[in-house]
């Protein structure tokens, strides 16, 4: 496998970015004043697109995108800051890079975004890459973010795997004939990923090292 190409989600794969969404999703329904659900339900943002889940919630596009801009005004003065990398993926990423794998970040998160925080981990310069959604939209879902990846770097689907954790990433690796891995320590959990078709289930960093290193 030395000369496949990883292409790795953000949030819920390489950081716990619970935090900084849910608190930034508060934000634009309390400026918005739309009540606000519990922690739990607010977790479900993490991972669609922004305009996805607020769609349903407010229908009348001018009023999605105001939502969308109050998110992204309070993400990027705190938002972004406000996550913990999971323990072990850092040396992880770092080794696959030393073994010859190309990297690249794909996430739905806003591109300018995605590429802050990936250059303040300790281990972005692994990522030759870093694949976002455009502010505007017309780049949000997984299928797209892939599909730019594969042009931005020149790549055939068939030299790439999919690393993330919520059926979206899964989804999107199958609709490119791409193969997948669903991680278990982010937000999706077995039965979401197991649903979407996952290829493999690795529960910790370690195990994932493990299956990429056969």
């Amino acid at each position: 496998m030395s000369r496949d190409v990883l292409f790795f989600d953000l949030d819920g794969t390489l950081i716990d970015s619970a935090v900084g969404i849910t608190r930034c999703v508060a934000y634009a329904l309390e400026r918005m004043q739309q009540p606000v659900p519990p922690p739990a339900e607010l977790r479900r943002w993490i991972g669609p697109a922004l305009r996805t889940s607020f769609t349903p919630l407010f229908g009348d596009a001018q009023r999605v995108e105001q939502a969308v801009a109050l998110y992204r005004e309070r993400f990027e003065l705190h938002g972004w800051q406000e996550h913990d990398v999971y323990a072990g993926i850092g040396e992880v990423v770092q080794g696959l890079h030393a073994a010859g794998h190309r990297l690249a970040v794909v996430t739905a998160k806003n591109e300018p975004h995605a590429r802050r925080i990936v250059e303040h981990l300790p281990f972005g310069g692994c990522f030759e890459a870093v694949i976002g959604a455009t502010a505007d939209g017309t780049r949000s879902h997984k299928p797209e973010l892939i599909g730019e990846a594969l042009r931005r770097l020149s790549l055939a689907p068939a030299r790439c795997w999919m690393i993330g954790d919520r059926r979206m990433d899964i989804e999107g690796a199958r609709h490119h004939g791409m193969r997948n891995i669903g991680v278990l320590w982010g937000f999706g959990g077995r039965e979401e990923l197991t649903a979407a078709g996952a290829g493999s289930l690795p529960g910790t960093p370690a195990e994932l090292e493990q299956l990429l290193s056969r």
